[in-house]
């Protein structure tokens, strides 16, 4: 028995706990990991007591009932959302009445087998989404059933991949919600609020974990919402779909699920999303109190009576309220509007990263455990990571990402109509394609930095006009449209104009390939700056060019996408801001 079973967490360290000495056959308090036994004095008959009134305990406690999965049901279900809400949780679960599971009095069992420091902080660090980082630690047995039990739930159906897998890349919705639920929320206004999709990010772990890309969709861009199924306790329900209507309104109206954000983001992307993780604004408050409070920095004084947020310029350490007003101010930051609001949140997410990864952190007990269940209690998740084991299965590899190597960036928009934003298709779709083809935003690799120098080297020399440069394009890589797309984007995004579709080649090519004659070495040098083609993809012939031809370029396997480079790193598209998650930027 623990002491957040005595109802003492606020108070008493986590690893205070009651333990049975097997020498002694006592309930003795262990106070810390090392204590051989409690300072607690032993009672007239020999024996020390647990905490009055709750006696003790047998090492057998008969489980609470089970569902199909073996988990212990709640014991009722809430009813569902009048109309137009944000669906509730659909499970949450709880510790069975005796006040704890045998998976945590076995855990307690089990203490002397901890983790080493050094492991145990590698499966706690790293990562944008906190809430599933935090419980990678493998070590903390005793806390095991109560995070479980802090959990809520929603079956998504049949939206997402049908769950990541460890050797692949990573696909995870975050999505925050401006319901007014929680504490003293709804003085923020519009408490009646449904709910909507005010803040999503998109997770992209890398296949190999080296790096990873958070891309935030404004909330006010205009797209088109799929139909969609949701599950509610009166059965499946399936909403229409809207079309060119803002995108936070994929959640919340007409009862649509987080499932049905997830598809809006498949829709818009073309990424296929594994899980998702929903929060509203108590996540903010009782996750940036629990680590200490995160550090922000102004370049001026703010005053946003909407947020709520009064702060002069320089340095400052936010938690609880003051965090949550930071994160939703918008009218003082920036250009005022939504797009400002999401430069201010990156700042926030990458600050609170660091902080995570921080040794006061680290090496606070108290602080990992609060850390842990205020995550928990404040997230909603899909029920393919609907426990603390899948999660931490999935933590313990958000967590092998160097926060060095986490790009925030935003989905590029154009102004519409001043309230509202449509998608920069000549900037978005080569960024959709970067994530879709798991290229990175940041060099990782020290080898890749020497590939790109060496690549710059063979390709010294002149450059021609880009109004000069001729090329036919061939389509060998196997994807329907490539070189469609290719000319369109070639021609009205790149200018060059002296250029054709030739459709498909005659085979498929593992490789792209570039061929050129001697004399339009600088048309060459050209078309693979403007592509990203690396010195391998250049074929020189031994003849000079007569008159108008036109060099050949055929897209083999290895073309990821219009204005994604062929191999190594890549920058984001010309004009995308991005922001490192290990380098603090001050809000204007």
């Amino acid at each position: 028995m623990d002491a957040q079973s005595r109802g003492r967490a606020d108070e008493v360290d986590p690893a205070d706990q009651w333990v049975l000495n097997p020498q002694t056959g006592n309930y003795e308090l262990r106070l810390d990991q090392s204590s051989a036994q409690s300072s607690t004095a032993p009672s007239a008959g020999g024996r020390s007591k647990p905490p009055s009134g709750r006696g003790s305990r047998s090492a057998s406690r008969t489980p609470g009932p089970r569902n199909a999965e073996g988990r212990r049901s709640a014991g009722g279900r809430k009813t569902s959302a009048p109309a137009n809400e944000v669906p509730p949780q659909r499970s949450r679960r709880s510790v069975d009445a005796s006040g704890g599971s045998a998976a945590a009095a076995a855990g307690r069992r089990k203490r002397k087998q901890q983790k080493s420091g050094k492991k145990k902080a590698l499966m706690w660090t790293g990562g944008v989404v906190a809430f599933a980082i935090v419980v990678g630690g493998a070590g903390a047995y005793f806390v095991y059933s109560k995070l479980d039990g802090n959990l809520n739930t929603i079956d998504i159906k049949g939206a997402g991949s049908g769950g990541f897998k460890k050797d692949q890349a990573v696909n995870i919705l975050v999505i925050g919600t401006d319901k007014r639920t929680g504490a003293g929320n709804g003085s923020y206004g519009d408490r009646n609020s449904p709910g909507h999709a005010d803040t999503t990010i998109l997770f992209h772990v890398s296949k190999d974990r080296t790096n990873a890309t958070a891309l935030s969709i404004p909330r006010d861009l205009i797209t088109d919402i799929p139909a969609c199924e949701t599950k509610t306790d009166q059965g499946t329900k399936t909403v229409p779909g809207t079309p060119r209507t803002r995108f936070n309104e994929s959640l919340g109206q007409s009862e649509r699920d987080p499932g049905c954000t997830m598809r809006t983001v498949k829709e818009l992307t073309g990424i296929e999303v594994d899980h998702f993780m929903m929060a509203d604004f108590n996540a903010v408050k009782t996750m940036s109190t629990a680590v200490g409070g995160v550090e922000v920095c102004l370049d001026k004084d703010i005053d946003d009576k909407k947020s709520k947020l009064k702060l002069p310029a320089g340095k400052h350490v936010l938690k609880g309220e003051d965090a949550l007003a930071f994160v939703r101010t918008r009218h003082s930051v920036g250009h005022g509007g939504d797009l400002s609001r999401i430069e201010i949140q990156q700042q926030f997410l990458s600050s609170m990263i660091r902080k995570m990864k921080s040794g006061d952190t680290l090496s606070s007990p108290t602080k990992m455990w609060d850390l842990a269940n205020a995550a928990t209690k404040a997230l909603t998740v899909d029920t393919g990571i609907g426990s603390i084991k899948k999660l931490q299965d999935l933590g313990m590899e958000l967590a092998k990402v160097n926060p060095k190597n986490i790009t925030f960036v935003t989905v590029p928009v154009l102004d519409n109509d001043g309230a509202t934003v449509i998608l920069n298709e000549s900037q978005a779709r080569p960024l959709f394609s970067m994530i879709q083809s798991d290229t990175s935003l940041t060099e990782v690799e020290q080898k890749e930095k020497d590939a790109k120098k060496k690549q710059q080297n063979q390709l010294a020399g002149k450059r021609a006009p880009v109004g000069d440069v001729r090329v036919k394009v061939f389509n060998g890589s196997g994807t329907q449209g490539a070189a469609g797309t290719t000319l369109d984007w070639l021609q009205n995004q790149k200018r060059v104009l002296k250029s054709s579709n030739e459709g498909n080649a005659p085979q498929k090519l593992p490789r792209t390939i570039l061929e050129y004659a001697p004399n339009q070495a600088d048309q060459a040098r050209t078309l693979a700056d403007l592509m990203g083609l690396p010195a391998t993809a250049l074929k020189q012939g031994t003849k000079d060019a007569q008159g108008l031809e036109a060099m050949t370029l055929t897209l083999g396997a290895d073309f990821k996408g219009v204005g994604v480079p062929i191999s190594g790193p890549a920058k984001a598209p010309e004009g995308v801001k991005t922001v490192e998650a290990d380098k603090q930027v001050c809000a204007k």
